[in-house]
């Protein structure tokens, strides 16, 4: 007979017992646990709904009110909230619930589309904050607090501030000096960490957004953590934020039948950081040192990181830390491009990045990934960087009518570049600033029309373009595309690129 009082005992061994139990289930979902109900039958044991014992998620007391304690203790807010829509749920949840309807917002420019939606959707008048760009790199630099402050004192009616840290690339702000900045004018700071989740957890770790002050911050466990796919959290502290609303808007975004199974994996992992966390951390700093050193001899891959550039960094920008999560591969000014590494990398070394950008790829590294598999990416980047390093000479031999690669090696030594070898590649890059003709929620509601991107400079988009991964738009409804912004596009498209707002046919949406 199945025991319903779970004192301590985790969410998934409290679905096991049950599915192992002489409980006939009268009640969704419909596989009913069957072996029969097709080759995913073997994962609905654990799989039910809202039924007595297991508590309701927007309404919760007993085993789901214990899960999210238990998390909200590993990460010290005030109050934590399980998502099952993933991290955009709590974005938008959060915008939604701290910008009324019509009001003012201030957020980063690289923040993810999600933000975008929230303030469609709720008519917001949005005013951005640009990051510059990190020149070394080419990917865009942390949010400095005193720019922040700058564009609250001429938009003071902006309700909340809204920033993504780390970015995608793992490039870190100053959370707390911009905490400080918001709330001495009294606003409400939201931060995305959804790839962050790890912050703060141990102290091989930078500190995370909570303890650095946000009043809500949105963590996406599944990213950077071991949790199931659609695994996210929403924390809450100080006296800012109307809790109650909060909550409403969870209510109305979230399912109202929230997957047990994701839910279970939220609590494992959670256990799991409390148990084996601080052992897995340290091993994780031991292997990024291992890697680093390890690739200290590649000539034109090179490791995104402050270390000994920190000193050249700090004071020109506003990245303070650069996460470890993110192994971000560049192979600027060279005959390849991010495209190519990628592909290669996948194809020739069975080893699959996250994304490829113009000049970069993406790796995620967390506390699950094994010494096998960081010294595979390590020993591939070696025998790559010897590749390009053959093919750069022989280009610059082959140019020069000559086979004496060491006579072209001394050449390139004394002059210090490689100018016979122009680069295919293409920063991120800053596309400027897009003229704002409406906003986002007047355009996204206009008639539109389908015209051929090329023709579309000087017309008002009515939908976004953006590459995915990272999901940040080049541009929003209701801005005017340029020229430069054509061509950047254009260019993503032609070192294929995910661009995603451009059809197959190479079409847009613009307003009528």
């Amino acid at each position: 007979m199945y025991e319903q009082n779970h004192g301590a005992k985790s969410l998934y061994a409290a679905l096991s017992a049950y599915g192992d139990s002489d409980y006939y289930p009268y009640h969704m979902p419909g596989h009913k646990r069957s072996s029969r109900a097709g080759e995913m039958a073997q994962y609905y044991d654990i799989d039910i709904t809202e039924i007595d014992g297991f508590d309701d998620l927007h309404h919760a007391e007993g085993i789901l009110q214990e899960a999210q304690e238990r998390a909200n203790c590993l990460y010290g807010a005030e109050e934590t909230y399980y998502l099952v829509g993933g991290s955009t749920c709590g974005v938008l949840a959060s915008i939604m619930a701290v910008a009324g309807r019509g009001t003012e917002i201030l957020i980063a420019r690289n923040c993810h589309k999600s933000v975008y939606h929230a303030a469609i959707l709720q008519e917001l008048r949005v005013h951005y904050c640009y990051p510059d760009l990190l020149e070394e790199y080419g990917i865009y630099d942390g949010i400095g607090a005193e720019d922040v402050s700058r564009i609250l004192e001429e938009y003071p009616d902006c309700r909340a501030v809204v920033i993504t840290s780390p970015t995608y690339e793992g490039i870190m702000s100053d959370v707390g000096a911009i905490a400080k900045a918001v709330h001495e004018r009294g606003k409400i700071l939201i931060v995305d960490e959804a790839h962050g989740a790890h912050l703060g957890l141990d102290r091989h770790m930078p500190m995370g957004a909570v303890a650095a002050g946000a009043d809500l911050v949105v963590h996406s466990l599944h990213k950077t953590l071991p949790a199931m796919t659609q695994t996210a959290l929403l924390h809450v502290q100080g006296e800012r934020v109307d809790r109650e609303r909060l909550r409403r808007y969870l209510r109305m975004l979230q399912t109202s039948s929230p997957s047990y199974v994701m839910m279970a994996s939220m609590d494992s992992c959670i256990r799991y950081v409390e148990d084996q966390g601080a052992a897995d951390f340290a091993q994780m700093r031991r292997q990024y040192d291992f890697f680093c050193k390890k690739t200290e001899i590649c000539r034109h891959v090179t490791i995104g990181k402050m270390t000994k550039v920190s000193e050249n960094l700090q004071p020109k920008y506003h990245m303070i830390g650069w996460d470890i999560g993110k192994i971000v591969i560049f192979v600027r000014n060279s005959l390849w491009n991010g495209q190519k590494l990628y592909d290669v990398l996948r194809e020739e070394y069975h080893l699959q990045m996250e994304m490829a950008a113009g000049n970069y790829v993406v790796a995620i590294m967390t506390i699950m990934d094994t010494e096998e598999g960081w010294q595979r990416l390590a020993d591939a980047l070696v025998q790559i960087d010897d590749r390009i390093e053959k093919e750069m000479l022989q280009s610059a031999a082959g140019k020069s009518q000559t086979t004496d690669y060491e006579a072209a090696e001394r050449v390139f030594a004394k002059q210090g570049v490689r100018p016979d070898c122009v680069s295919m590649s293409e920063d991120s890059g800053s596309y400027g600033i897009p003229e704002i003709r409406m906003s986002a929620a007047q355009a996204y509601d206009r008639q539109r029309e389908k015209i051929p991107l090329a023709a579309a400079v000087g017309r008002t988009m009515a939908d976004f373009i953006n590459l995915y991964p990272p999901g940040i738009p080049l541009l929003v409804p209701g801005e005017v595309v340029s020229e430069e912004l054509l061509a950047q596009i254009q260019k993503s498209m032609r070192m294929g690129l995910r661009v995603q707002g451009v059809s197959a046919e190479e079409e847009v949406a613009v307003v009528l």
